[in-house]
C-alpha cells in the first residue's frame, strides 16, 4: 500500500466512524486550542464533560484572560496536570497582549504551553494548514501499520516520525487527515488488544503479519514508579478549617490541602498523635488509600483532629461550607468527601 492509499483509506473510515465531539466542526481556535490542552494526559470521555463546563464558564479566551488563576483551577479540578490550566491561562493573556489568536504555526507555537503537537493541531483544525499532528495514537499508528521499531522516545524516533506523518497527511484535508488518524488510534489501534480484525489496514499492516502488535510503538527509557507516603489531618475548629497551598516544584502546585506530612513510609498512629494529637482529639478516618500518578504512587492516611483552639499551623482558615471554593487536588477531594460522609 502506498501512502495515498493509507491516507485515504483513514479518510474513509473516518467518514463512517468519526467521534461526534464538541469541539468539532469549528474553525474557532479558542475552542480547539482548550479541547487540545485538556485531551493532553485525558481520555475523550473523561474530558468531554469538562470541556463543556470549561466553555462555560470561560467562553471566550478574553474571559479566560480575565479570570484569576484560582478561578481556572478550580475549573480543572480533577483533571490532573494541572500546569497544563496554568499555561493555558497565561497564553490566554499573550493572546490578548497580541491583540488575537495568531493565524500562523511559530505564532500558535510561541504560545506557553503550546508544543508542535498543540501547535499543528491548532493550525490543521482551525485555520486548514498542512501540519501533521504526531500523538500517542499516531505514533501507535504508524509504528504498527509500517513497521517501525525505531524508539518514540529518542531524537532520532521523534524525527522519523514526524516527517513520515507529515508525509501521510492530506494536505488539502488537513483537519480531516488529523483527526481520521487520531480517532483510529483511538478507537481500534488502541495500545491494548486493538480491534484488528475490524481494521480496514489489517492486509498491510507490517505489525500484524509478524506478530508484533502489542511490541509496538518501541519506548526506549521506561520511568520507573516512585512510592510516596503522605499523612493528611483534617482539622475541625469551631466551623472551620485550614487549608495550605502547595508550593513550587513539586506536582499539584498552587492547589490547596489539609496539613499534610510526607515520610519515607507511612506513619504510625503514634507518630501521628506525637505531631498534632495534643492540639485535639484525634482520631483515624481512612488508611492506606491508594491514588496513582503517571509515575507516582501515592499512599495516603487521613485523621480528623477535633479542636476547640486553632493550632499553630501556618495556612488559611476557612469555614467548612465554604470548602468548594478552593481547588484541590482529585486524591484531596476524595478525603474531604470521607470527612462530608462521616459528619
Amino acid at each position: 500500500m502506498n501512502a495515498s492509499d493509507f491516507s485515504l483509506t483513514l479518510l474513509a473510515w473516518y467518514a463512517e466512524n468519526g467521534r461526534a465531539l464538541p469541539w468539532r466542526g469549528t474553525h474557532d481556535a479558542y475552542r480547539v486550542w482548550v479541547s487540545e490542552v485538556i485531551l493532553q494526559q485525558t481520555r475523550v470521555a473523561q474530558g468531554y464533560d469538562y470541556f463543556l463546563r470549561f466553555m462555560q464558564r470561560f467562553p471566550t479566551v478574553e474571559a479566560l484572560a480575565k479570570a484569576e488563576e484560582d478561578e481556572v483551577l478550580r475549573e480543572w479540578q480533577g483533571l490532573g496536570y494541572y500546569s497544563r490550566a496554568r499555561n493555558l491561562h497565561a497564553a490566554a493573556r499573550q493572546v490578548m497582549e497580541m491583540g488575537g489568536f495568531p493565524t500562523n504555526y511559530e505564532g500558535i507555537r510561541s504560545l506557553k504551553g503550546v508544543g508542535d503537537y498543540t501547535a499543528a493541531a491548532i493550525a490543521s483544525l482551525a485555520y486548514g494548514l498542512p501540519r501533521a499532528v504526531v500523538d500517542g495514537n499516531v505514533y501507535r499508528v504508524l509504528a504498527r501499520h509500517f513497521g517501525i521499531d525505531t524508539p518514540i522516545d529518542t531524537t532520532e524516533g521523534k524525527r522519523l516520525f514526524a516527517a513520515l506523518a507529515q508525509d501521510l497527511l492530506v494536505a488539502e484535508r488537513p483537519a480531516d487527515y488529523n483527526q481520521a488518524i487520531m480517532d483510529f488510534g483511538a478507537i481500534l489501534c488502541t495500545p491494548k488488544s486493538p480491534q484488528c480484525i475490524q481494521c480496514p489496514l489489517l492486509e498491510t499492516c507490517q505489525a500484524r503479519r509478524v506478530g508484533r502488535v502489542e511490541a509496538l510503538p518501541v519506548k526506549q527509557h521506561e520511568k520507573r514508579v516512585r512510592d510516596r507516603y503522605f499523612t493528611y489531618i483534617y482539622i475541625r475548629c469551631a466551623g472551620e478549617t485550614l487549608f495550605q497551598r502547595r508550593g513550587e516544584g513539586d506536582i499539584w502546585q498552587g492547589l490547596y490541602q489539609m496539613p499534610m506530612k510526607e515520610t519515607e513510609q507511612a506513619m504510625s498512629p503514634s507518630e501521628v498523635e506525637a505531631w498534632l494529637g495534643k492540639y485535639g482529639h484525634l482520631e483515624q478516618l481512612r488508611l492506606g488509600v491508594l491514588h496513582q500518578l503517571t509515575h507516582q504512587r501515592l499512599h495516603a492516611d487521613l485523621y480528623l483532629l477535633t479542636c476547640t483552639q486553632r493550632p499553630p499551623l501556618d495556612g488559611l482558615w476557612i469555614k467548612e461550607s465554604e470548602r468548594d471554593r478552593y481547588a484541590v487536588p482529585r486524591l484531596v477531594d476524595g478525603l474531604l468527601a470521607e470527612v462530608t460522609y462521616l459528619g
